[in-house]
């Protein structure tokens, strides 16, 4: 008897077809295998629940409280003149607070029936505020009645009521009794850990597990159960990781080692400095993988300007000097043609292959966007086709179909996280084997993040900053409370400038947004709202007023992602160039934008970025000798989570312990969501940061496990899951397009 289908019955057929409907329409469930992995989000005691006090507005809200009091009252209305309009008013306390429950018409019989003074129930629904009191108008609720005549108050009170991911269409405790009807089939789930795993670590067998976290009758119940599904979670994403790591390992490539005297030795011999010991050991690391005949998988982290560009340039030297060609991806045209212009200007006449004044071992590097030429394109790939180019760098116009290569040996990646999986995929084919992969991140990421999204990949770290880089001093500047601070911020830009150095204001808007209209109506209710609600500062509307106030006399220009891409570059030219005093831009400046005559950022509504962003913006100055200044102005007030953010940038430049940070403060998925890969959809019990351990310990399991037995013969149920992971995978890759 196969015993897999009872988990894969469609809900329909279990439930009724409404019901089904809302959960596979709202919650993504569809087969009574995805409702038992719908776990619980909390769990409240029938005697608490979540304070009355504490409510968040706008929410849709569960709450477990007792009825206080009860009246109806009856008033004259349009529809009911003579005095028959009724309304019911109920008040909930839950012992830290009260909340009026409002039912209206119609709707006030059978509550006015049930609702009766000492009676408890599960409430939910919207909370709004009327006269300055919160209520829920209309909400859904169930009677809890302590049928069982057995059953005394006091284990009544203390039994713990799951509270589900729900929404409007279908109230938390529907969703329990639909669990309540399947939970006897998860009996039959098969367990996706290898025996000795589980029992190894004491984890409980998997049908226990459901059983606990959806039915607990105490803590250590939910406990046990979570520790249980968290080992899941990471060991089935840990495997597909390994299984996809293993399968790279099985693909041939061309092994590639620069020749003694080449033109890496060339190049080296050029460079005005000598490489930190930082630089050299992931060098190292990046050319033992090259010299390997299966093809290098690494993601490179490293803080902005710990020199992760002059590493991978070493690695592409590398490869040419071998005979292949090197292919660097950038996320924009602005970054493709900056890393083209650092480059060519770092190998001076080792870039000018097959030009007059060529050094002997020098090759050619052509740069493809989207927006070139057509004959300068057209030149370019015939570069490629003939190896005549060593190295192109571009954006994803890479990837078309049209650009082919001689012989393709290392892609470099610039800034993963905007790169997905398929787009990586389809740039390797376009070797003869696939070619070696680098990886490079500024983002610093946490080791369990990258273990959890970037596991296909090894990592290296460069977490040293070259000599000659300068401190960088960051400051918060609170606009509203102290507005001549902001004063202060504008006149310690005039001293950088007038000490002959450059600036940067960053804005998070560009400000010409056709929904911007100015309609009156808004204008006047944002000025009475808090800052929250004011649209983000924009660049046009900046710039122009630093140039006409604060900055006026200055050479004041803006730059944006909606510009033309030679315009863009033009205006970069001019304040690398030093003809640009002060530069007003929105992120477009967030990566690989290199002036080390810049000195001063200051960035506008700080509060509206990320940590990761903040401190990738602040990486654009000091990258000279002289100092860096970066001032994170806001209105946010002093007590504000915005503002506690606003300060852990200011108080360290550690990347990596900022991230942590970023991490611990954002949910999780907003931090996978950054990462093209099924790691997002699949966790529900694991906390990235949290259970760092358990992850740890999973990725040693899987790759052990994976190099026994790649096929995974003797588990059906880690097949199974496994199938499910990545068909999910699958369907967003599907869904991305």
């Amino acid at each position: 008897m196969d015993l897999v289908p009872a988990l894969e019955e469609p809900l329909k057929k279990v439930l009724g077809p409404a019901t089904a409907k809302v959960m596979a329409e709202h919650l993504g469930l569809h087969t009574v295998g995805d409702l038992l992995h719908h776990y619980p989000r909390r769990y409240e005691e029938r005697g608490q629940l979540t304070h009355l006090a504490d409510l968040p507005m706008d929410e849709h809200v569960t709450v477990v409280a007792m009825v206080a009091d009860a009246r109806l009252h009856t008033f004259a209305s349009a529809k009911a003149p003579r005095g028959k309009g009724q309304r019911l008013e109920v008040t909930i306390t839950d012992g830290s607070g009260r909340l009026q429950l409002v039912f209206f018409g119609a709707g006030v019989h059978k509550p006015h029936k049930e609702l009766l003074p000492g009676t408890r129930a599960m409430f939910a629904g919207k909370v709004s505020v009327f006269n300055r009191r919160l209520q829920l108008a209309h909400p859904a609720y169930e009677l809890l009645r302590g049928d069982d005549p057995s059953e005394s108050v006091e284990t009544w009170a203390g039994a713990l009521i799951p509270l589900y991911p729900a929404t409007a269409k279908l109230e938390s405790w529907k969703i329990g009794k639909a669990v309540q009807t399947v939970l006897p089939s998860a009996q039959e789930a098969l367990d996706p850990l290898p025996p000795t795993l589980r029992e190894g670590r004491g984890l409980l067998p998997l049908p226990e597990a459901l059983l606990r976290i959806h039915r607990p009758h105490t803590k250590a119940d939910i406990a046990a159960a979570r520790d249980r599904l968290k080992w899941d979670e990471a060991f089935v994403l840990q495997v597909a990781l390994a299984r996809r790591r293993h399968a790279d390992a099985q693909l041939p490539a061309v092994a590639r080692r620069p020749s003694p005297d080449g033109l890496l030795t060339a190049f080296d011999d050029r460079l005005p400095f000598t490489l930190t010991d930082g630089q050299q050991k992931v060098s190292k690391e990046i050319f033992d993988d090259l010299a390997t005949e299966h093809p290098m998988h690494r993601l490179l982290q490293g803080e902005v300007g710990s020199g992760k560009t002059l590493v991978a340039l070493r690695a592409m030297l590398a490869t040419v000097d071998a005979g292949g060609q090197a292919a660097m991806l950038a996320p924009t045209e602005v970054l493709a043609q900056q890393h083209h212009r650092s480059i060519t200007e770092m190998m001076g006449e080792l870039a000018e292959g097959g030009m007059l004044g060529g050094a002997d071992h020098a090759t050619k590097v052509v740069l493809l966007t989207g927006s070139m030429g057509t004959a300068a394109r057209r030149q370019a790939m015939l570069d490629l086709v003939t190896g005549d180019a060593g190295i192109v760098i571009g954006t994803h116009a890479l990837i078309e179909d049209k650009v082919q290569f001689h012989d393709l040996g290392l892609v470099v990646v610039d800034e993963q996280h905007r790169f997905g999986v398929e787009q990586r995929d389809a740039l390797r084919g376009k070797g003869k084997q696939p070619p070696h992969l680098l990886v490079m991140t500024a983002t610093p990421i946490p080791r369990t993040v990258a273990m959890t999204v970037f596991g296909d990949l090894e990592t290296s770290v460069l977490d040293q900053l070259p000599a000659g880089r300068s401190p960088i001093a960051t400051h918060v500047v609170p606009a509203a409370d102290k507005p001549h601070f902001l004063a202060r911020a504008w006149e310690r830009v005039r001293e950088e400038v007038g000490n002959g150095h450059q600036a940067y204001v960053v804005c998070p808007r560009i400000g010409d947004d056709i929904d911007e209209a100015a309609d009156p109506k808004k204008a006047k209710k944002s000025a009475e709202d808090e800052a929250e609600k004011r649209p983000p500062l924009a660049v046009l509307d900046v710039a122009d007023h630093l140039a006409k106030g604060p900055l006026s006399g200055l050479r004041v220009e803006v730059l944006h992602g909606r510009m033309h891409p030679d315009d863009k570059d033009a205006v970069m030219r001019r304040f690398a160039a030093g003809d640009t005093d002060v530069l007003v831009a929105t992120t477009v400046i967030e990566v690989g934008v290199n002036v080390p005559n810049a000195t001063a950022m200051v960035i506008m509504d700080a509060d509206r970025f990320g940590v990761s962003q903040l401190h990738q913006l602040r990486g654009r100055v000091g990258r000279g000798a002289a100092p860096g200044l970066c001032l994170l102005v806001t209105e946010m007030p002093e007590a504000s989570a915005a503002r506690q953010r606003l300060t852990s940038v200011a108080s360290t430049l550690d990347g990596f312990e900022l991230s942590r940070i970023d991490l611990e403060q954002r949910r999780e998925g907003d931090v996978l969501g950054q990462a093209q890969s099924g790691a997002r959809s699949s966790l529900r019990v694991l906390a990235v940061i949290e259970d760092e351990e358990i992850i740890a310990e999973a990725r040693e399991e899987a790759t052990a496990l994976v190099a026994k037995d790649p096929e995974l013969t003797d588990l059906p149920g880690l097949r199974t899951a496994l199938d499910a992971l990545l068909d999910e995978e699958r369907e967003q890759y599907l869904e991305k397009g």
